[in-house]
């Protein structure tokens, strides 16, 4: 039995309250059991990717001065679903590069190493100057795509990028001293 030929086409719109552009042929045939949608990277950066969480330790409000501030995330990958011309599409979402601007001028540290706690932790910053800093990690993710009724994952051709920063905190420099007393002590004794 022949099968009928299939064209695909598509038309786009930048924003979901935009008018929609003029149709375009993106193939020109072939049997309509093999002509399956493509999943493009413009697709792949629309989707809710969730920004992995930045962790910094120590986890307060102060760091401090040239010792390492500790900094990882988590690089799980994620699974979404969406529709595309009509099929379901099974998204999965890897992170593959990390990139920390660490808010003092120094050069971001660009890494495939999603980084570790204490004390274990291989991802860090030594900050040299006193001051209110925030760090800002910028995620970039690789994809592939498996349409509903087919067996072939599909890589996804480009990349996109997720941003999350820390709430600011403190880079102080703290010293120590010997005192006569316990400073928990109350009155807070006056060389505490």
């Amino acid at each position: 039995m022949d099968q009928a030929l299939l064209s695909l086409w598509r038309r786009q719109r930048a924003t979901p309250a935009s008018d929609w552009g003029q149709w375009e042929r993106i193939d020109y045939g072939g049997c309509a059991a093999d002509a399956l949608p493509v999943l493009t990277a413009e697709d792949f950066r629309r989707l809710p990717l969730p920004a992995p969480v930045l962790n910094v330790q120590p986890a307060a409000d102060w760091v401090l001065v040239n010792k390492e501030t500790i900094v990882y995330t988590d690089p799980s990958a994620v699974t979404l679903t969406t529709d595309l011309l009509g099929y379901q599409v099974t998204v999965e979402a890897t992170p593959t590069r990390f990139t920390y601007d660490f808010g003092d001028g120094t050069r971001p540290l660009v890494t495939t190493d999603p980084g570790a706690p204490y004390p274990a932790f291989d991802t860090f910053h030594v900050y040299r100057d006193l001051g209110t800093r925030l760090i800002t990690l910028t995620t970039q993710w690789s994809g592939r795509y498996q349409i509903a009724g087919s067996p072939a994952w599909r890589d996804v051709d480009g990349t996109a990028q997720t941003t999350t920063t820390s709430a600011s905190f403190e880079v102080v420099e703290r010293t120590s001293k010997l005192v006569a007393e316990l400073c928990t002590a109350a009155p807070t004794p006056p060389d505490c």
